[in-house]
């Protein structure tokens, strides 16, 4: 499988059953639910009647070869990327063509793909920037909780994000979005560079 990726959706209001019953017995709305979108490069038709229904507490992995599609659905759940036709819903909101500021400020962030950190600005320096949208006294604590997750940043605290490896380099990716307490976490291949530990 060595030409398979994967991403990860990953609605952060967890909960121990796969599937959770609203207090009056009915089924739960979608967290997310994406409705036959089809995204262009142009001519290309890069997804083609895409549709998700992502349920509260549930972890989504999508799974495909490279070219597949699945960063260009990301980038498109962020904002990033119009889709031409379809329709996306989060929360019971259409947030179809809706800015990437503003999918951040209701809660769903993306680590990307190739990390993209700040590689010039310190460990700190990356955290502190995914909270750059909360107006709550709990970032220190969220930001405590963060290092305790990922020990190796606390380490590296105060160095230059740039001279960490490839693993804590994406470390720090994740890390920085979970900063800004997401309500959908949006992985694009997490896992790479990161040894078993």
């Amino acid at each position: 499988m060595g030409g398979w990726r994967h991403v990860l959706l990953y609605s952060t209001y967890a909960s121990i059953l796969p599937r959770m019953e609203a207090p009056s017995g009915k089924a739960m709305q979608s967290m997310l639910k994406v409705d036959s979108i089809n995204v262009y490069y142009g001519a290309i038709h890069a997804l083609m009647d895409v549709s998700i229904d992502v349920q509260q507490g549930e972890i989504v992995s999508i799974i495909g070869s490279n070219g597949a599609g699945k960063s260009t659905l990301l980038r498109t759940l962020s904002g990033l990327i119009r889709p031409r036709t379809g329709k996306i819903n989060f929360q019971e909101h259409e947030i179809t063509e809706t800015s990437p500021d503003e999918i951040v400020r209701l809660g769903i962030v993306q680590s990307p793909e190739g990390r993209r950190i700040f590689t010039n600005m310190s460990v700190q320096e990356n955290l502190q920037l995914g909270a750059f949208i909360r107006r709550d006294g709990e970032v220190a604590a969220d930001l405590e909780k963060v290092l305790v997750r990922f020990p190796r940043l606390k380490e590296r605290f105060k160095q230059n994000a740039g001279t960490l490896s490839g693993g804590e380099q994406q470390m720090l990716a994740i890390g920085r979005a979970l900063m800004s307490r997401p309500n959908l976490l949006l992985l694009d291949e997490p896992s790479l560079g990161l040894a078993p530990n």
